[in-house]
């Protein structure tokens, strides 16, 4: 079921059609949308028709359970949630709101610690008790999978039940509702993360379509299909992937090059992921917010983590960052959060110790940053947005790079694969056979669509969404050429699939 195959397409237009066939009825169309999204869930995990039909008695219904083996975790802890939520919204002591807080961030976080963390603290366990006591246990066989999308549904039901806590939103009331706000298929796998407060009050009243937001619809989803296909898998399949693979075989300038291509092929993948979603989500009357907002045309990092997944960055500065204090009780407390904060979002991303050191740098950064802005008595980025433009070239140069460098972190397969990539820069070595030139023009033409000013994309769209139907349908003709032309043999799962 990922989006960038003929599978969703297929899937989508029959959600498209009943969705709209039962639109005078909200409820019989949420329940739809609701059994649709579930068995969107299940696809992850299903066997296959051939295996199913070709099994009997005891083993059909054991390849039935495997096939929807998520499915009741997904709805338990939506459950938990939705009545919790509603318990908040009624009682008025505090001792036992705080309980009740506690309960749901113990179900959340206890799901997301047990299903992600398992297999790498069974590990670390295991290889600290070799180091330091010498006693070696062997494998630990108890190895659990990873749910798909558990991250992303873990934190919009957890965000939910804080700003019940907080009163910042009412409970909702309707359990298919709220069921239905968390499994929403467009955003349940990889997000953006939604806020209930974004989506819960959409759910209540009647949609419509028009002609605007189905152009835009149609728009965002294939601008994500180019992105993700035709410049985010190319740059993977052509450079990236070898690259990271065997990182000694190549020279410094092709290394710097597939770490450039790296951080231009996961803005594409997760970018085009999020654009298809917002669009499937807006083809079928509900709009999400923006997830992605020209990140690599940034100043500065701190600039560059307002513009990349914002949905994800905004939510650990409400729920992390903020509660553990913000920027209220000095200077120094200030940069501890900072630094928490980003140590989290790293670690969010993946059991491994790579997203624990990416994280902390990007933790330090992000305190430097801040650091040099009040040292210099400007709000951060203000003082790069005053200067020349080429102190901004420069500053949007070396922010990129440093984004790149330490994007290489998130990629490599572990520590030491990392450490080879960049020991391999510090031989200073300069050959290219390896560099194709049209790898080369289509990271050059990524960044530089996302470094052009912002009314040309604005005004594509808004060309795209007046222009009449027959030039809409050649428009979209001509994208799926290209996708068909740039697609590898077997669609290539979308990166943030593994979060």
């Amino acid at each position: 079921m990922l989006f960038n195959t003929i599978t969703y397409a297929y899937f989508f237009a029959t959600v498209f059609v009943l969705a709209w066939l039962l639109a005078p009825w909200r409820r019989a169309r949420l329940g739809m949308l609701l059994v649709s999204s579930y068995i969107f869930y299940a696809g992850w995990t299903f066997v296959g028709w051939d295996r199913l039909l070709d099994a009997e008695g005891t083993a059909f219904w054991l390849e039935v359970v495997q096939s929807i083996k998520y499915v009741p975790l997904l709805f338990v802890a939506t459950s938990i949630d939705f009545y919790l939520g509603v318990a908040l919204d009624r009682i008025q002591h505090p001792r036992w709101r705080k309980l009740m807080l506690f309960g749901t961030v113990i179900v959340n976080v206890g799901i997301l610690v047990f299903f992600k963390y398992w297999n790498w603290g069974a590990d670390t366990f295991s290889w600290l008790l070799d180091v330091l006591l010498n006693v070696q246990i062997g494998d630990i066989h108890l190895r659990v999978e990873l749910p798909i999308g558990i991250s992303f549904f873990c934190f919009m039901s957890l965000s939910y039940v804080i700003d019940v806590y907080r009163r910042t939103i009412p409970a909702c009331q309707s359990y298919l509702n709220y069921l239905t706000y968390i499994s929403f298929f467009p955003h349940l796998v990889a997000g953006p993360i939604i806020r209930g407060r974004d989506l819960l009050p959409h759910l209540e009243r009647d949609t419509h379509l028009t002609t605007k937001t189905g152009g835009e619809g149609m728009f965002l989803i294939a601008s994500g299909l180019f992105k993700k296909v035709v410049i985010g898998d190319y740059i993977a399949l052509n450079l990236v992937d070898r690259v990271f693979a065997e990182p000694t075989t190549y020279s410094s300038i092709e290394v710097m090059t597939a770490m450039y291509g790296y951080a231009v092929q996961v803005y594409c993948d997760f970018a085009g992921y999020s654009d298809i979603a917002i669009g499937s989500a807006l083809l079928l009357g509900y709009r999400f917010k923006i997830n992605f907002d020209a990140p690599f045309k940034s100043l500065n990092i701190v600039e560059f983590w307002r513009r990349w997944h914002v949905s994800l960055s905004t939510w650990l500065r409400d729920y992390v960052y903020i509660p553990l204090g913000g920027g209220k009780k000095g200077r120094p407390r200030k940069y501890l959060n900072m630094f928490l904060t980003m140590v989290i979002c790293g670690v969010w991303h993946g059991a491994a110790w790579t997203y624990f050191v990416f994280g902390c740098i990007q933790g330090l950064a992000l305190c430097v940053t801040h650091w040099s802005q009040e040292v210099r008595g400007v709000k951060p980025g203000q003082g790069e947005k005053e200067a020349q433009l080429p102190v901004k070239v420069l500053c949007i140069a070396a922010n990129f790079t440093f984004v790149a460098l330490t994007f290489t972190m998130f990629r490599a397969a572990s520590l030491d694969k990392a450490w080879d990539m960049y020991e391999r820069l510090l031989t200073f070595t300069t050959y290219t056979p390896n560099l194709h030139p049209y790898v080369l023009l289509v990271i050059l033409g990524a960044l530089m669509l996302q470094w052009a000013p912002r009314k040309l994309y604005d005004g594509a769209r808004e060309w795209f969404i007046r222009s009449p139907a027959p030039m809409q349908a050649a428009v979209l003709f001509c994208v799926a050429l290209a996708l068909r032309e740039a697609a590898s043999a077997d669609a290539v799962p979308f990166v943030y699939f593994q979060f």
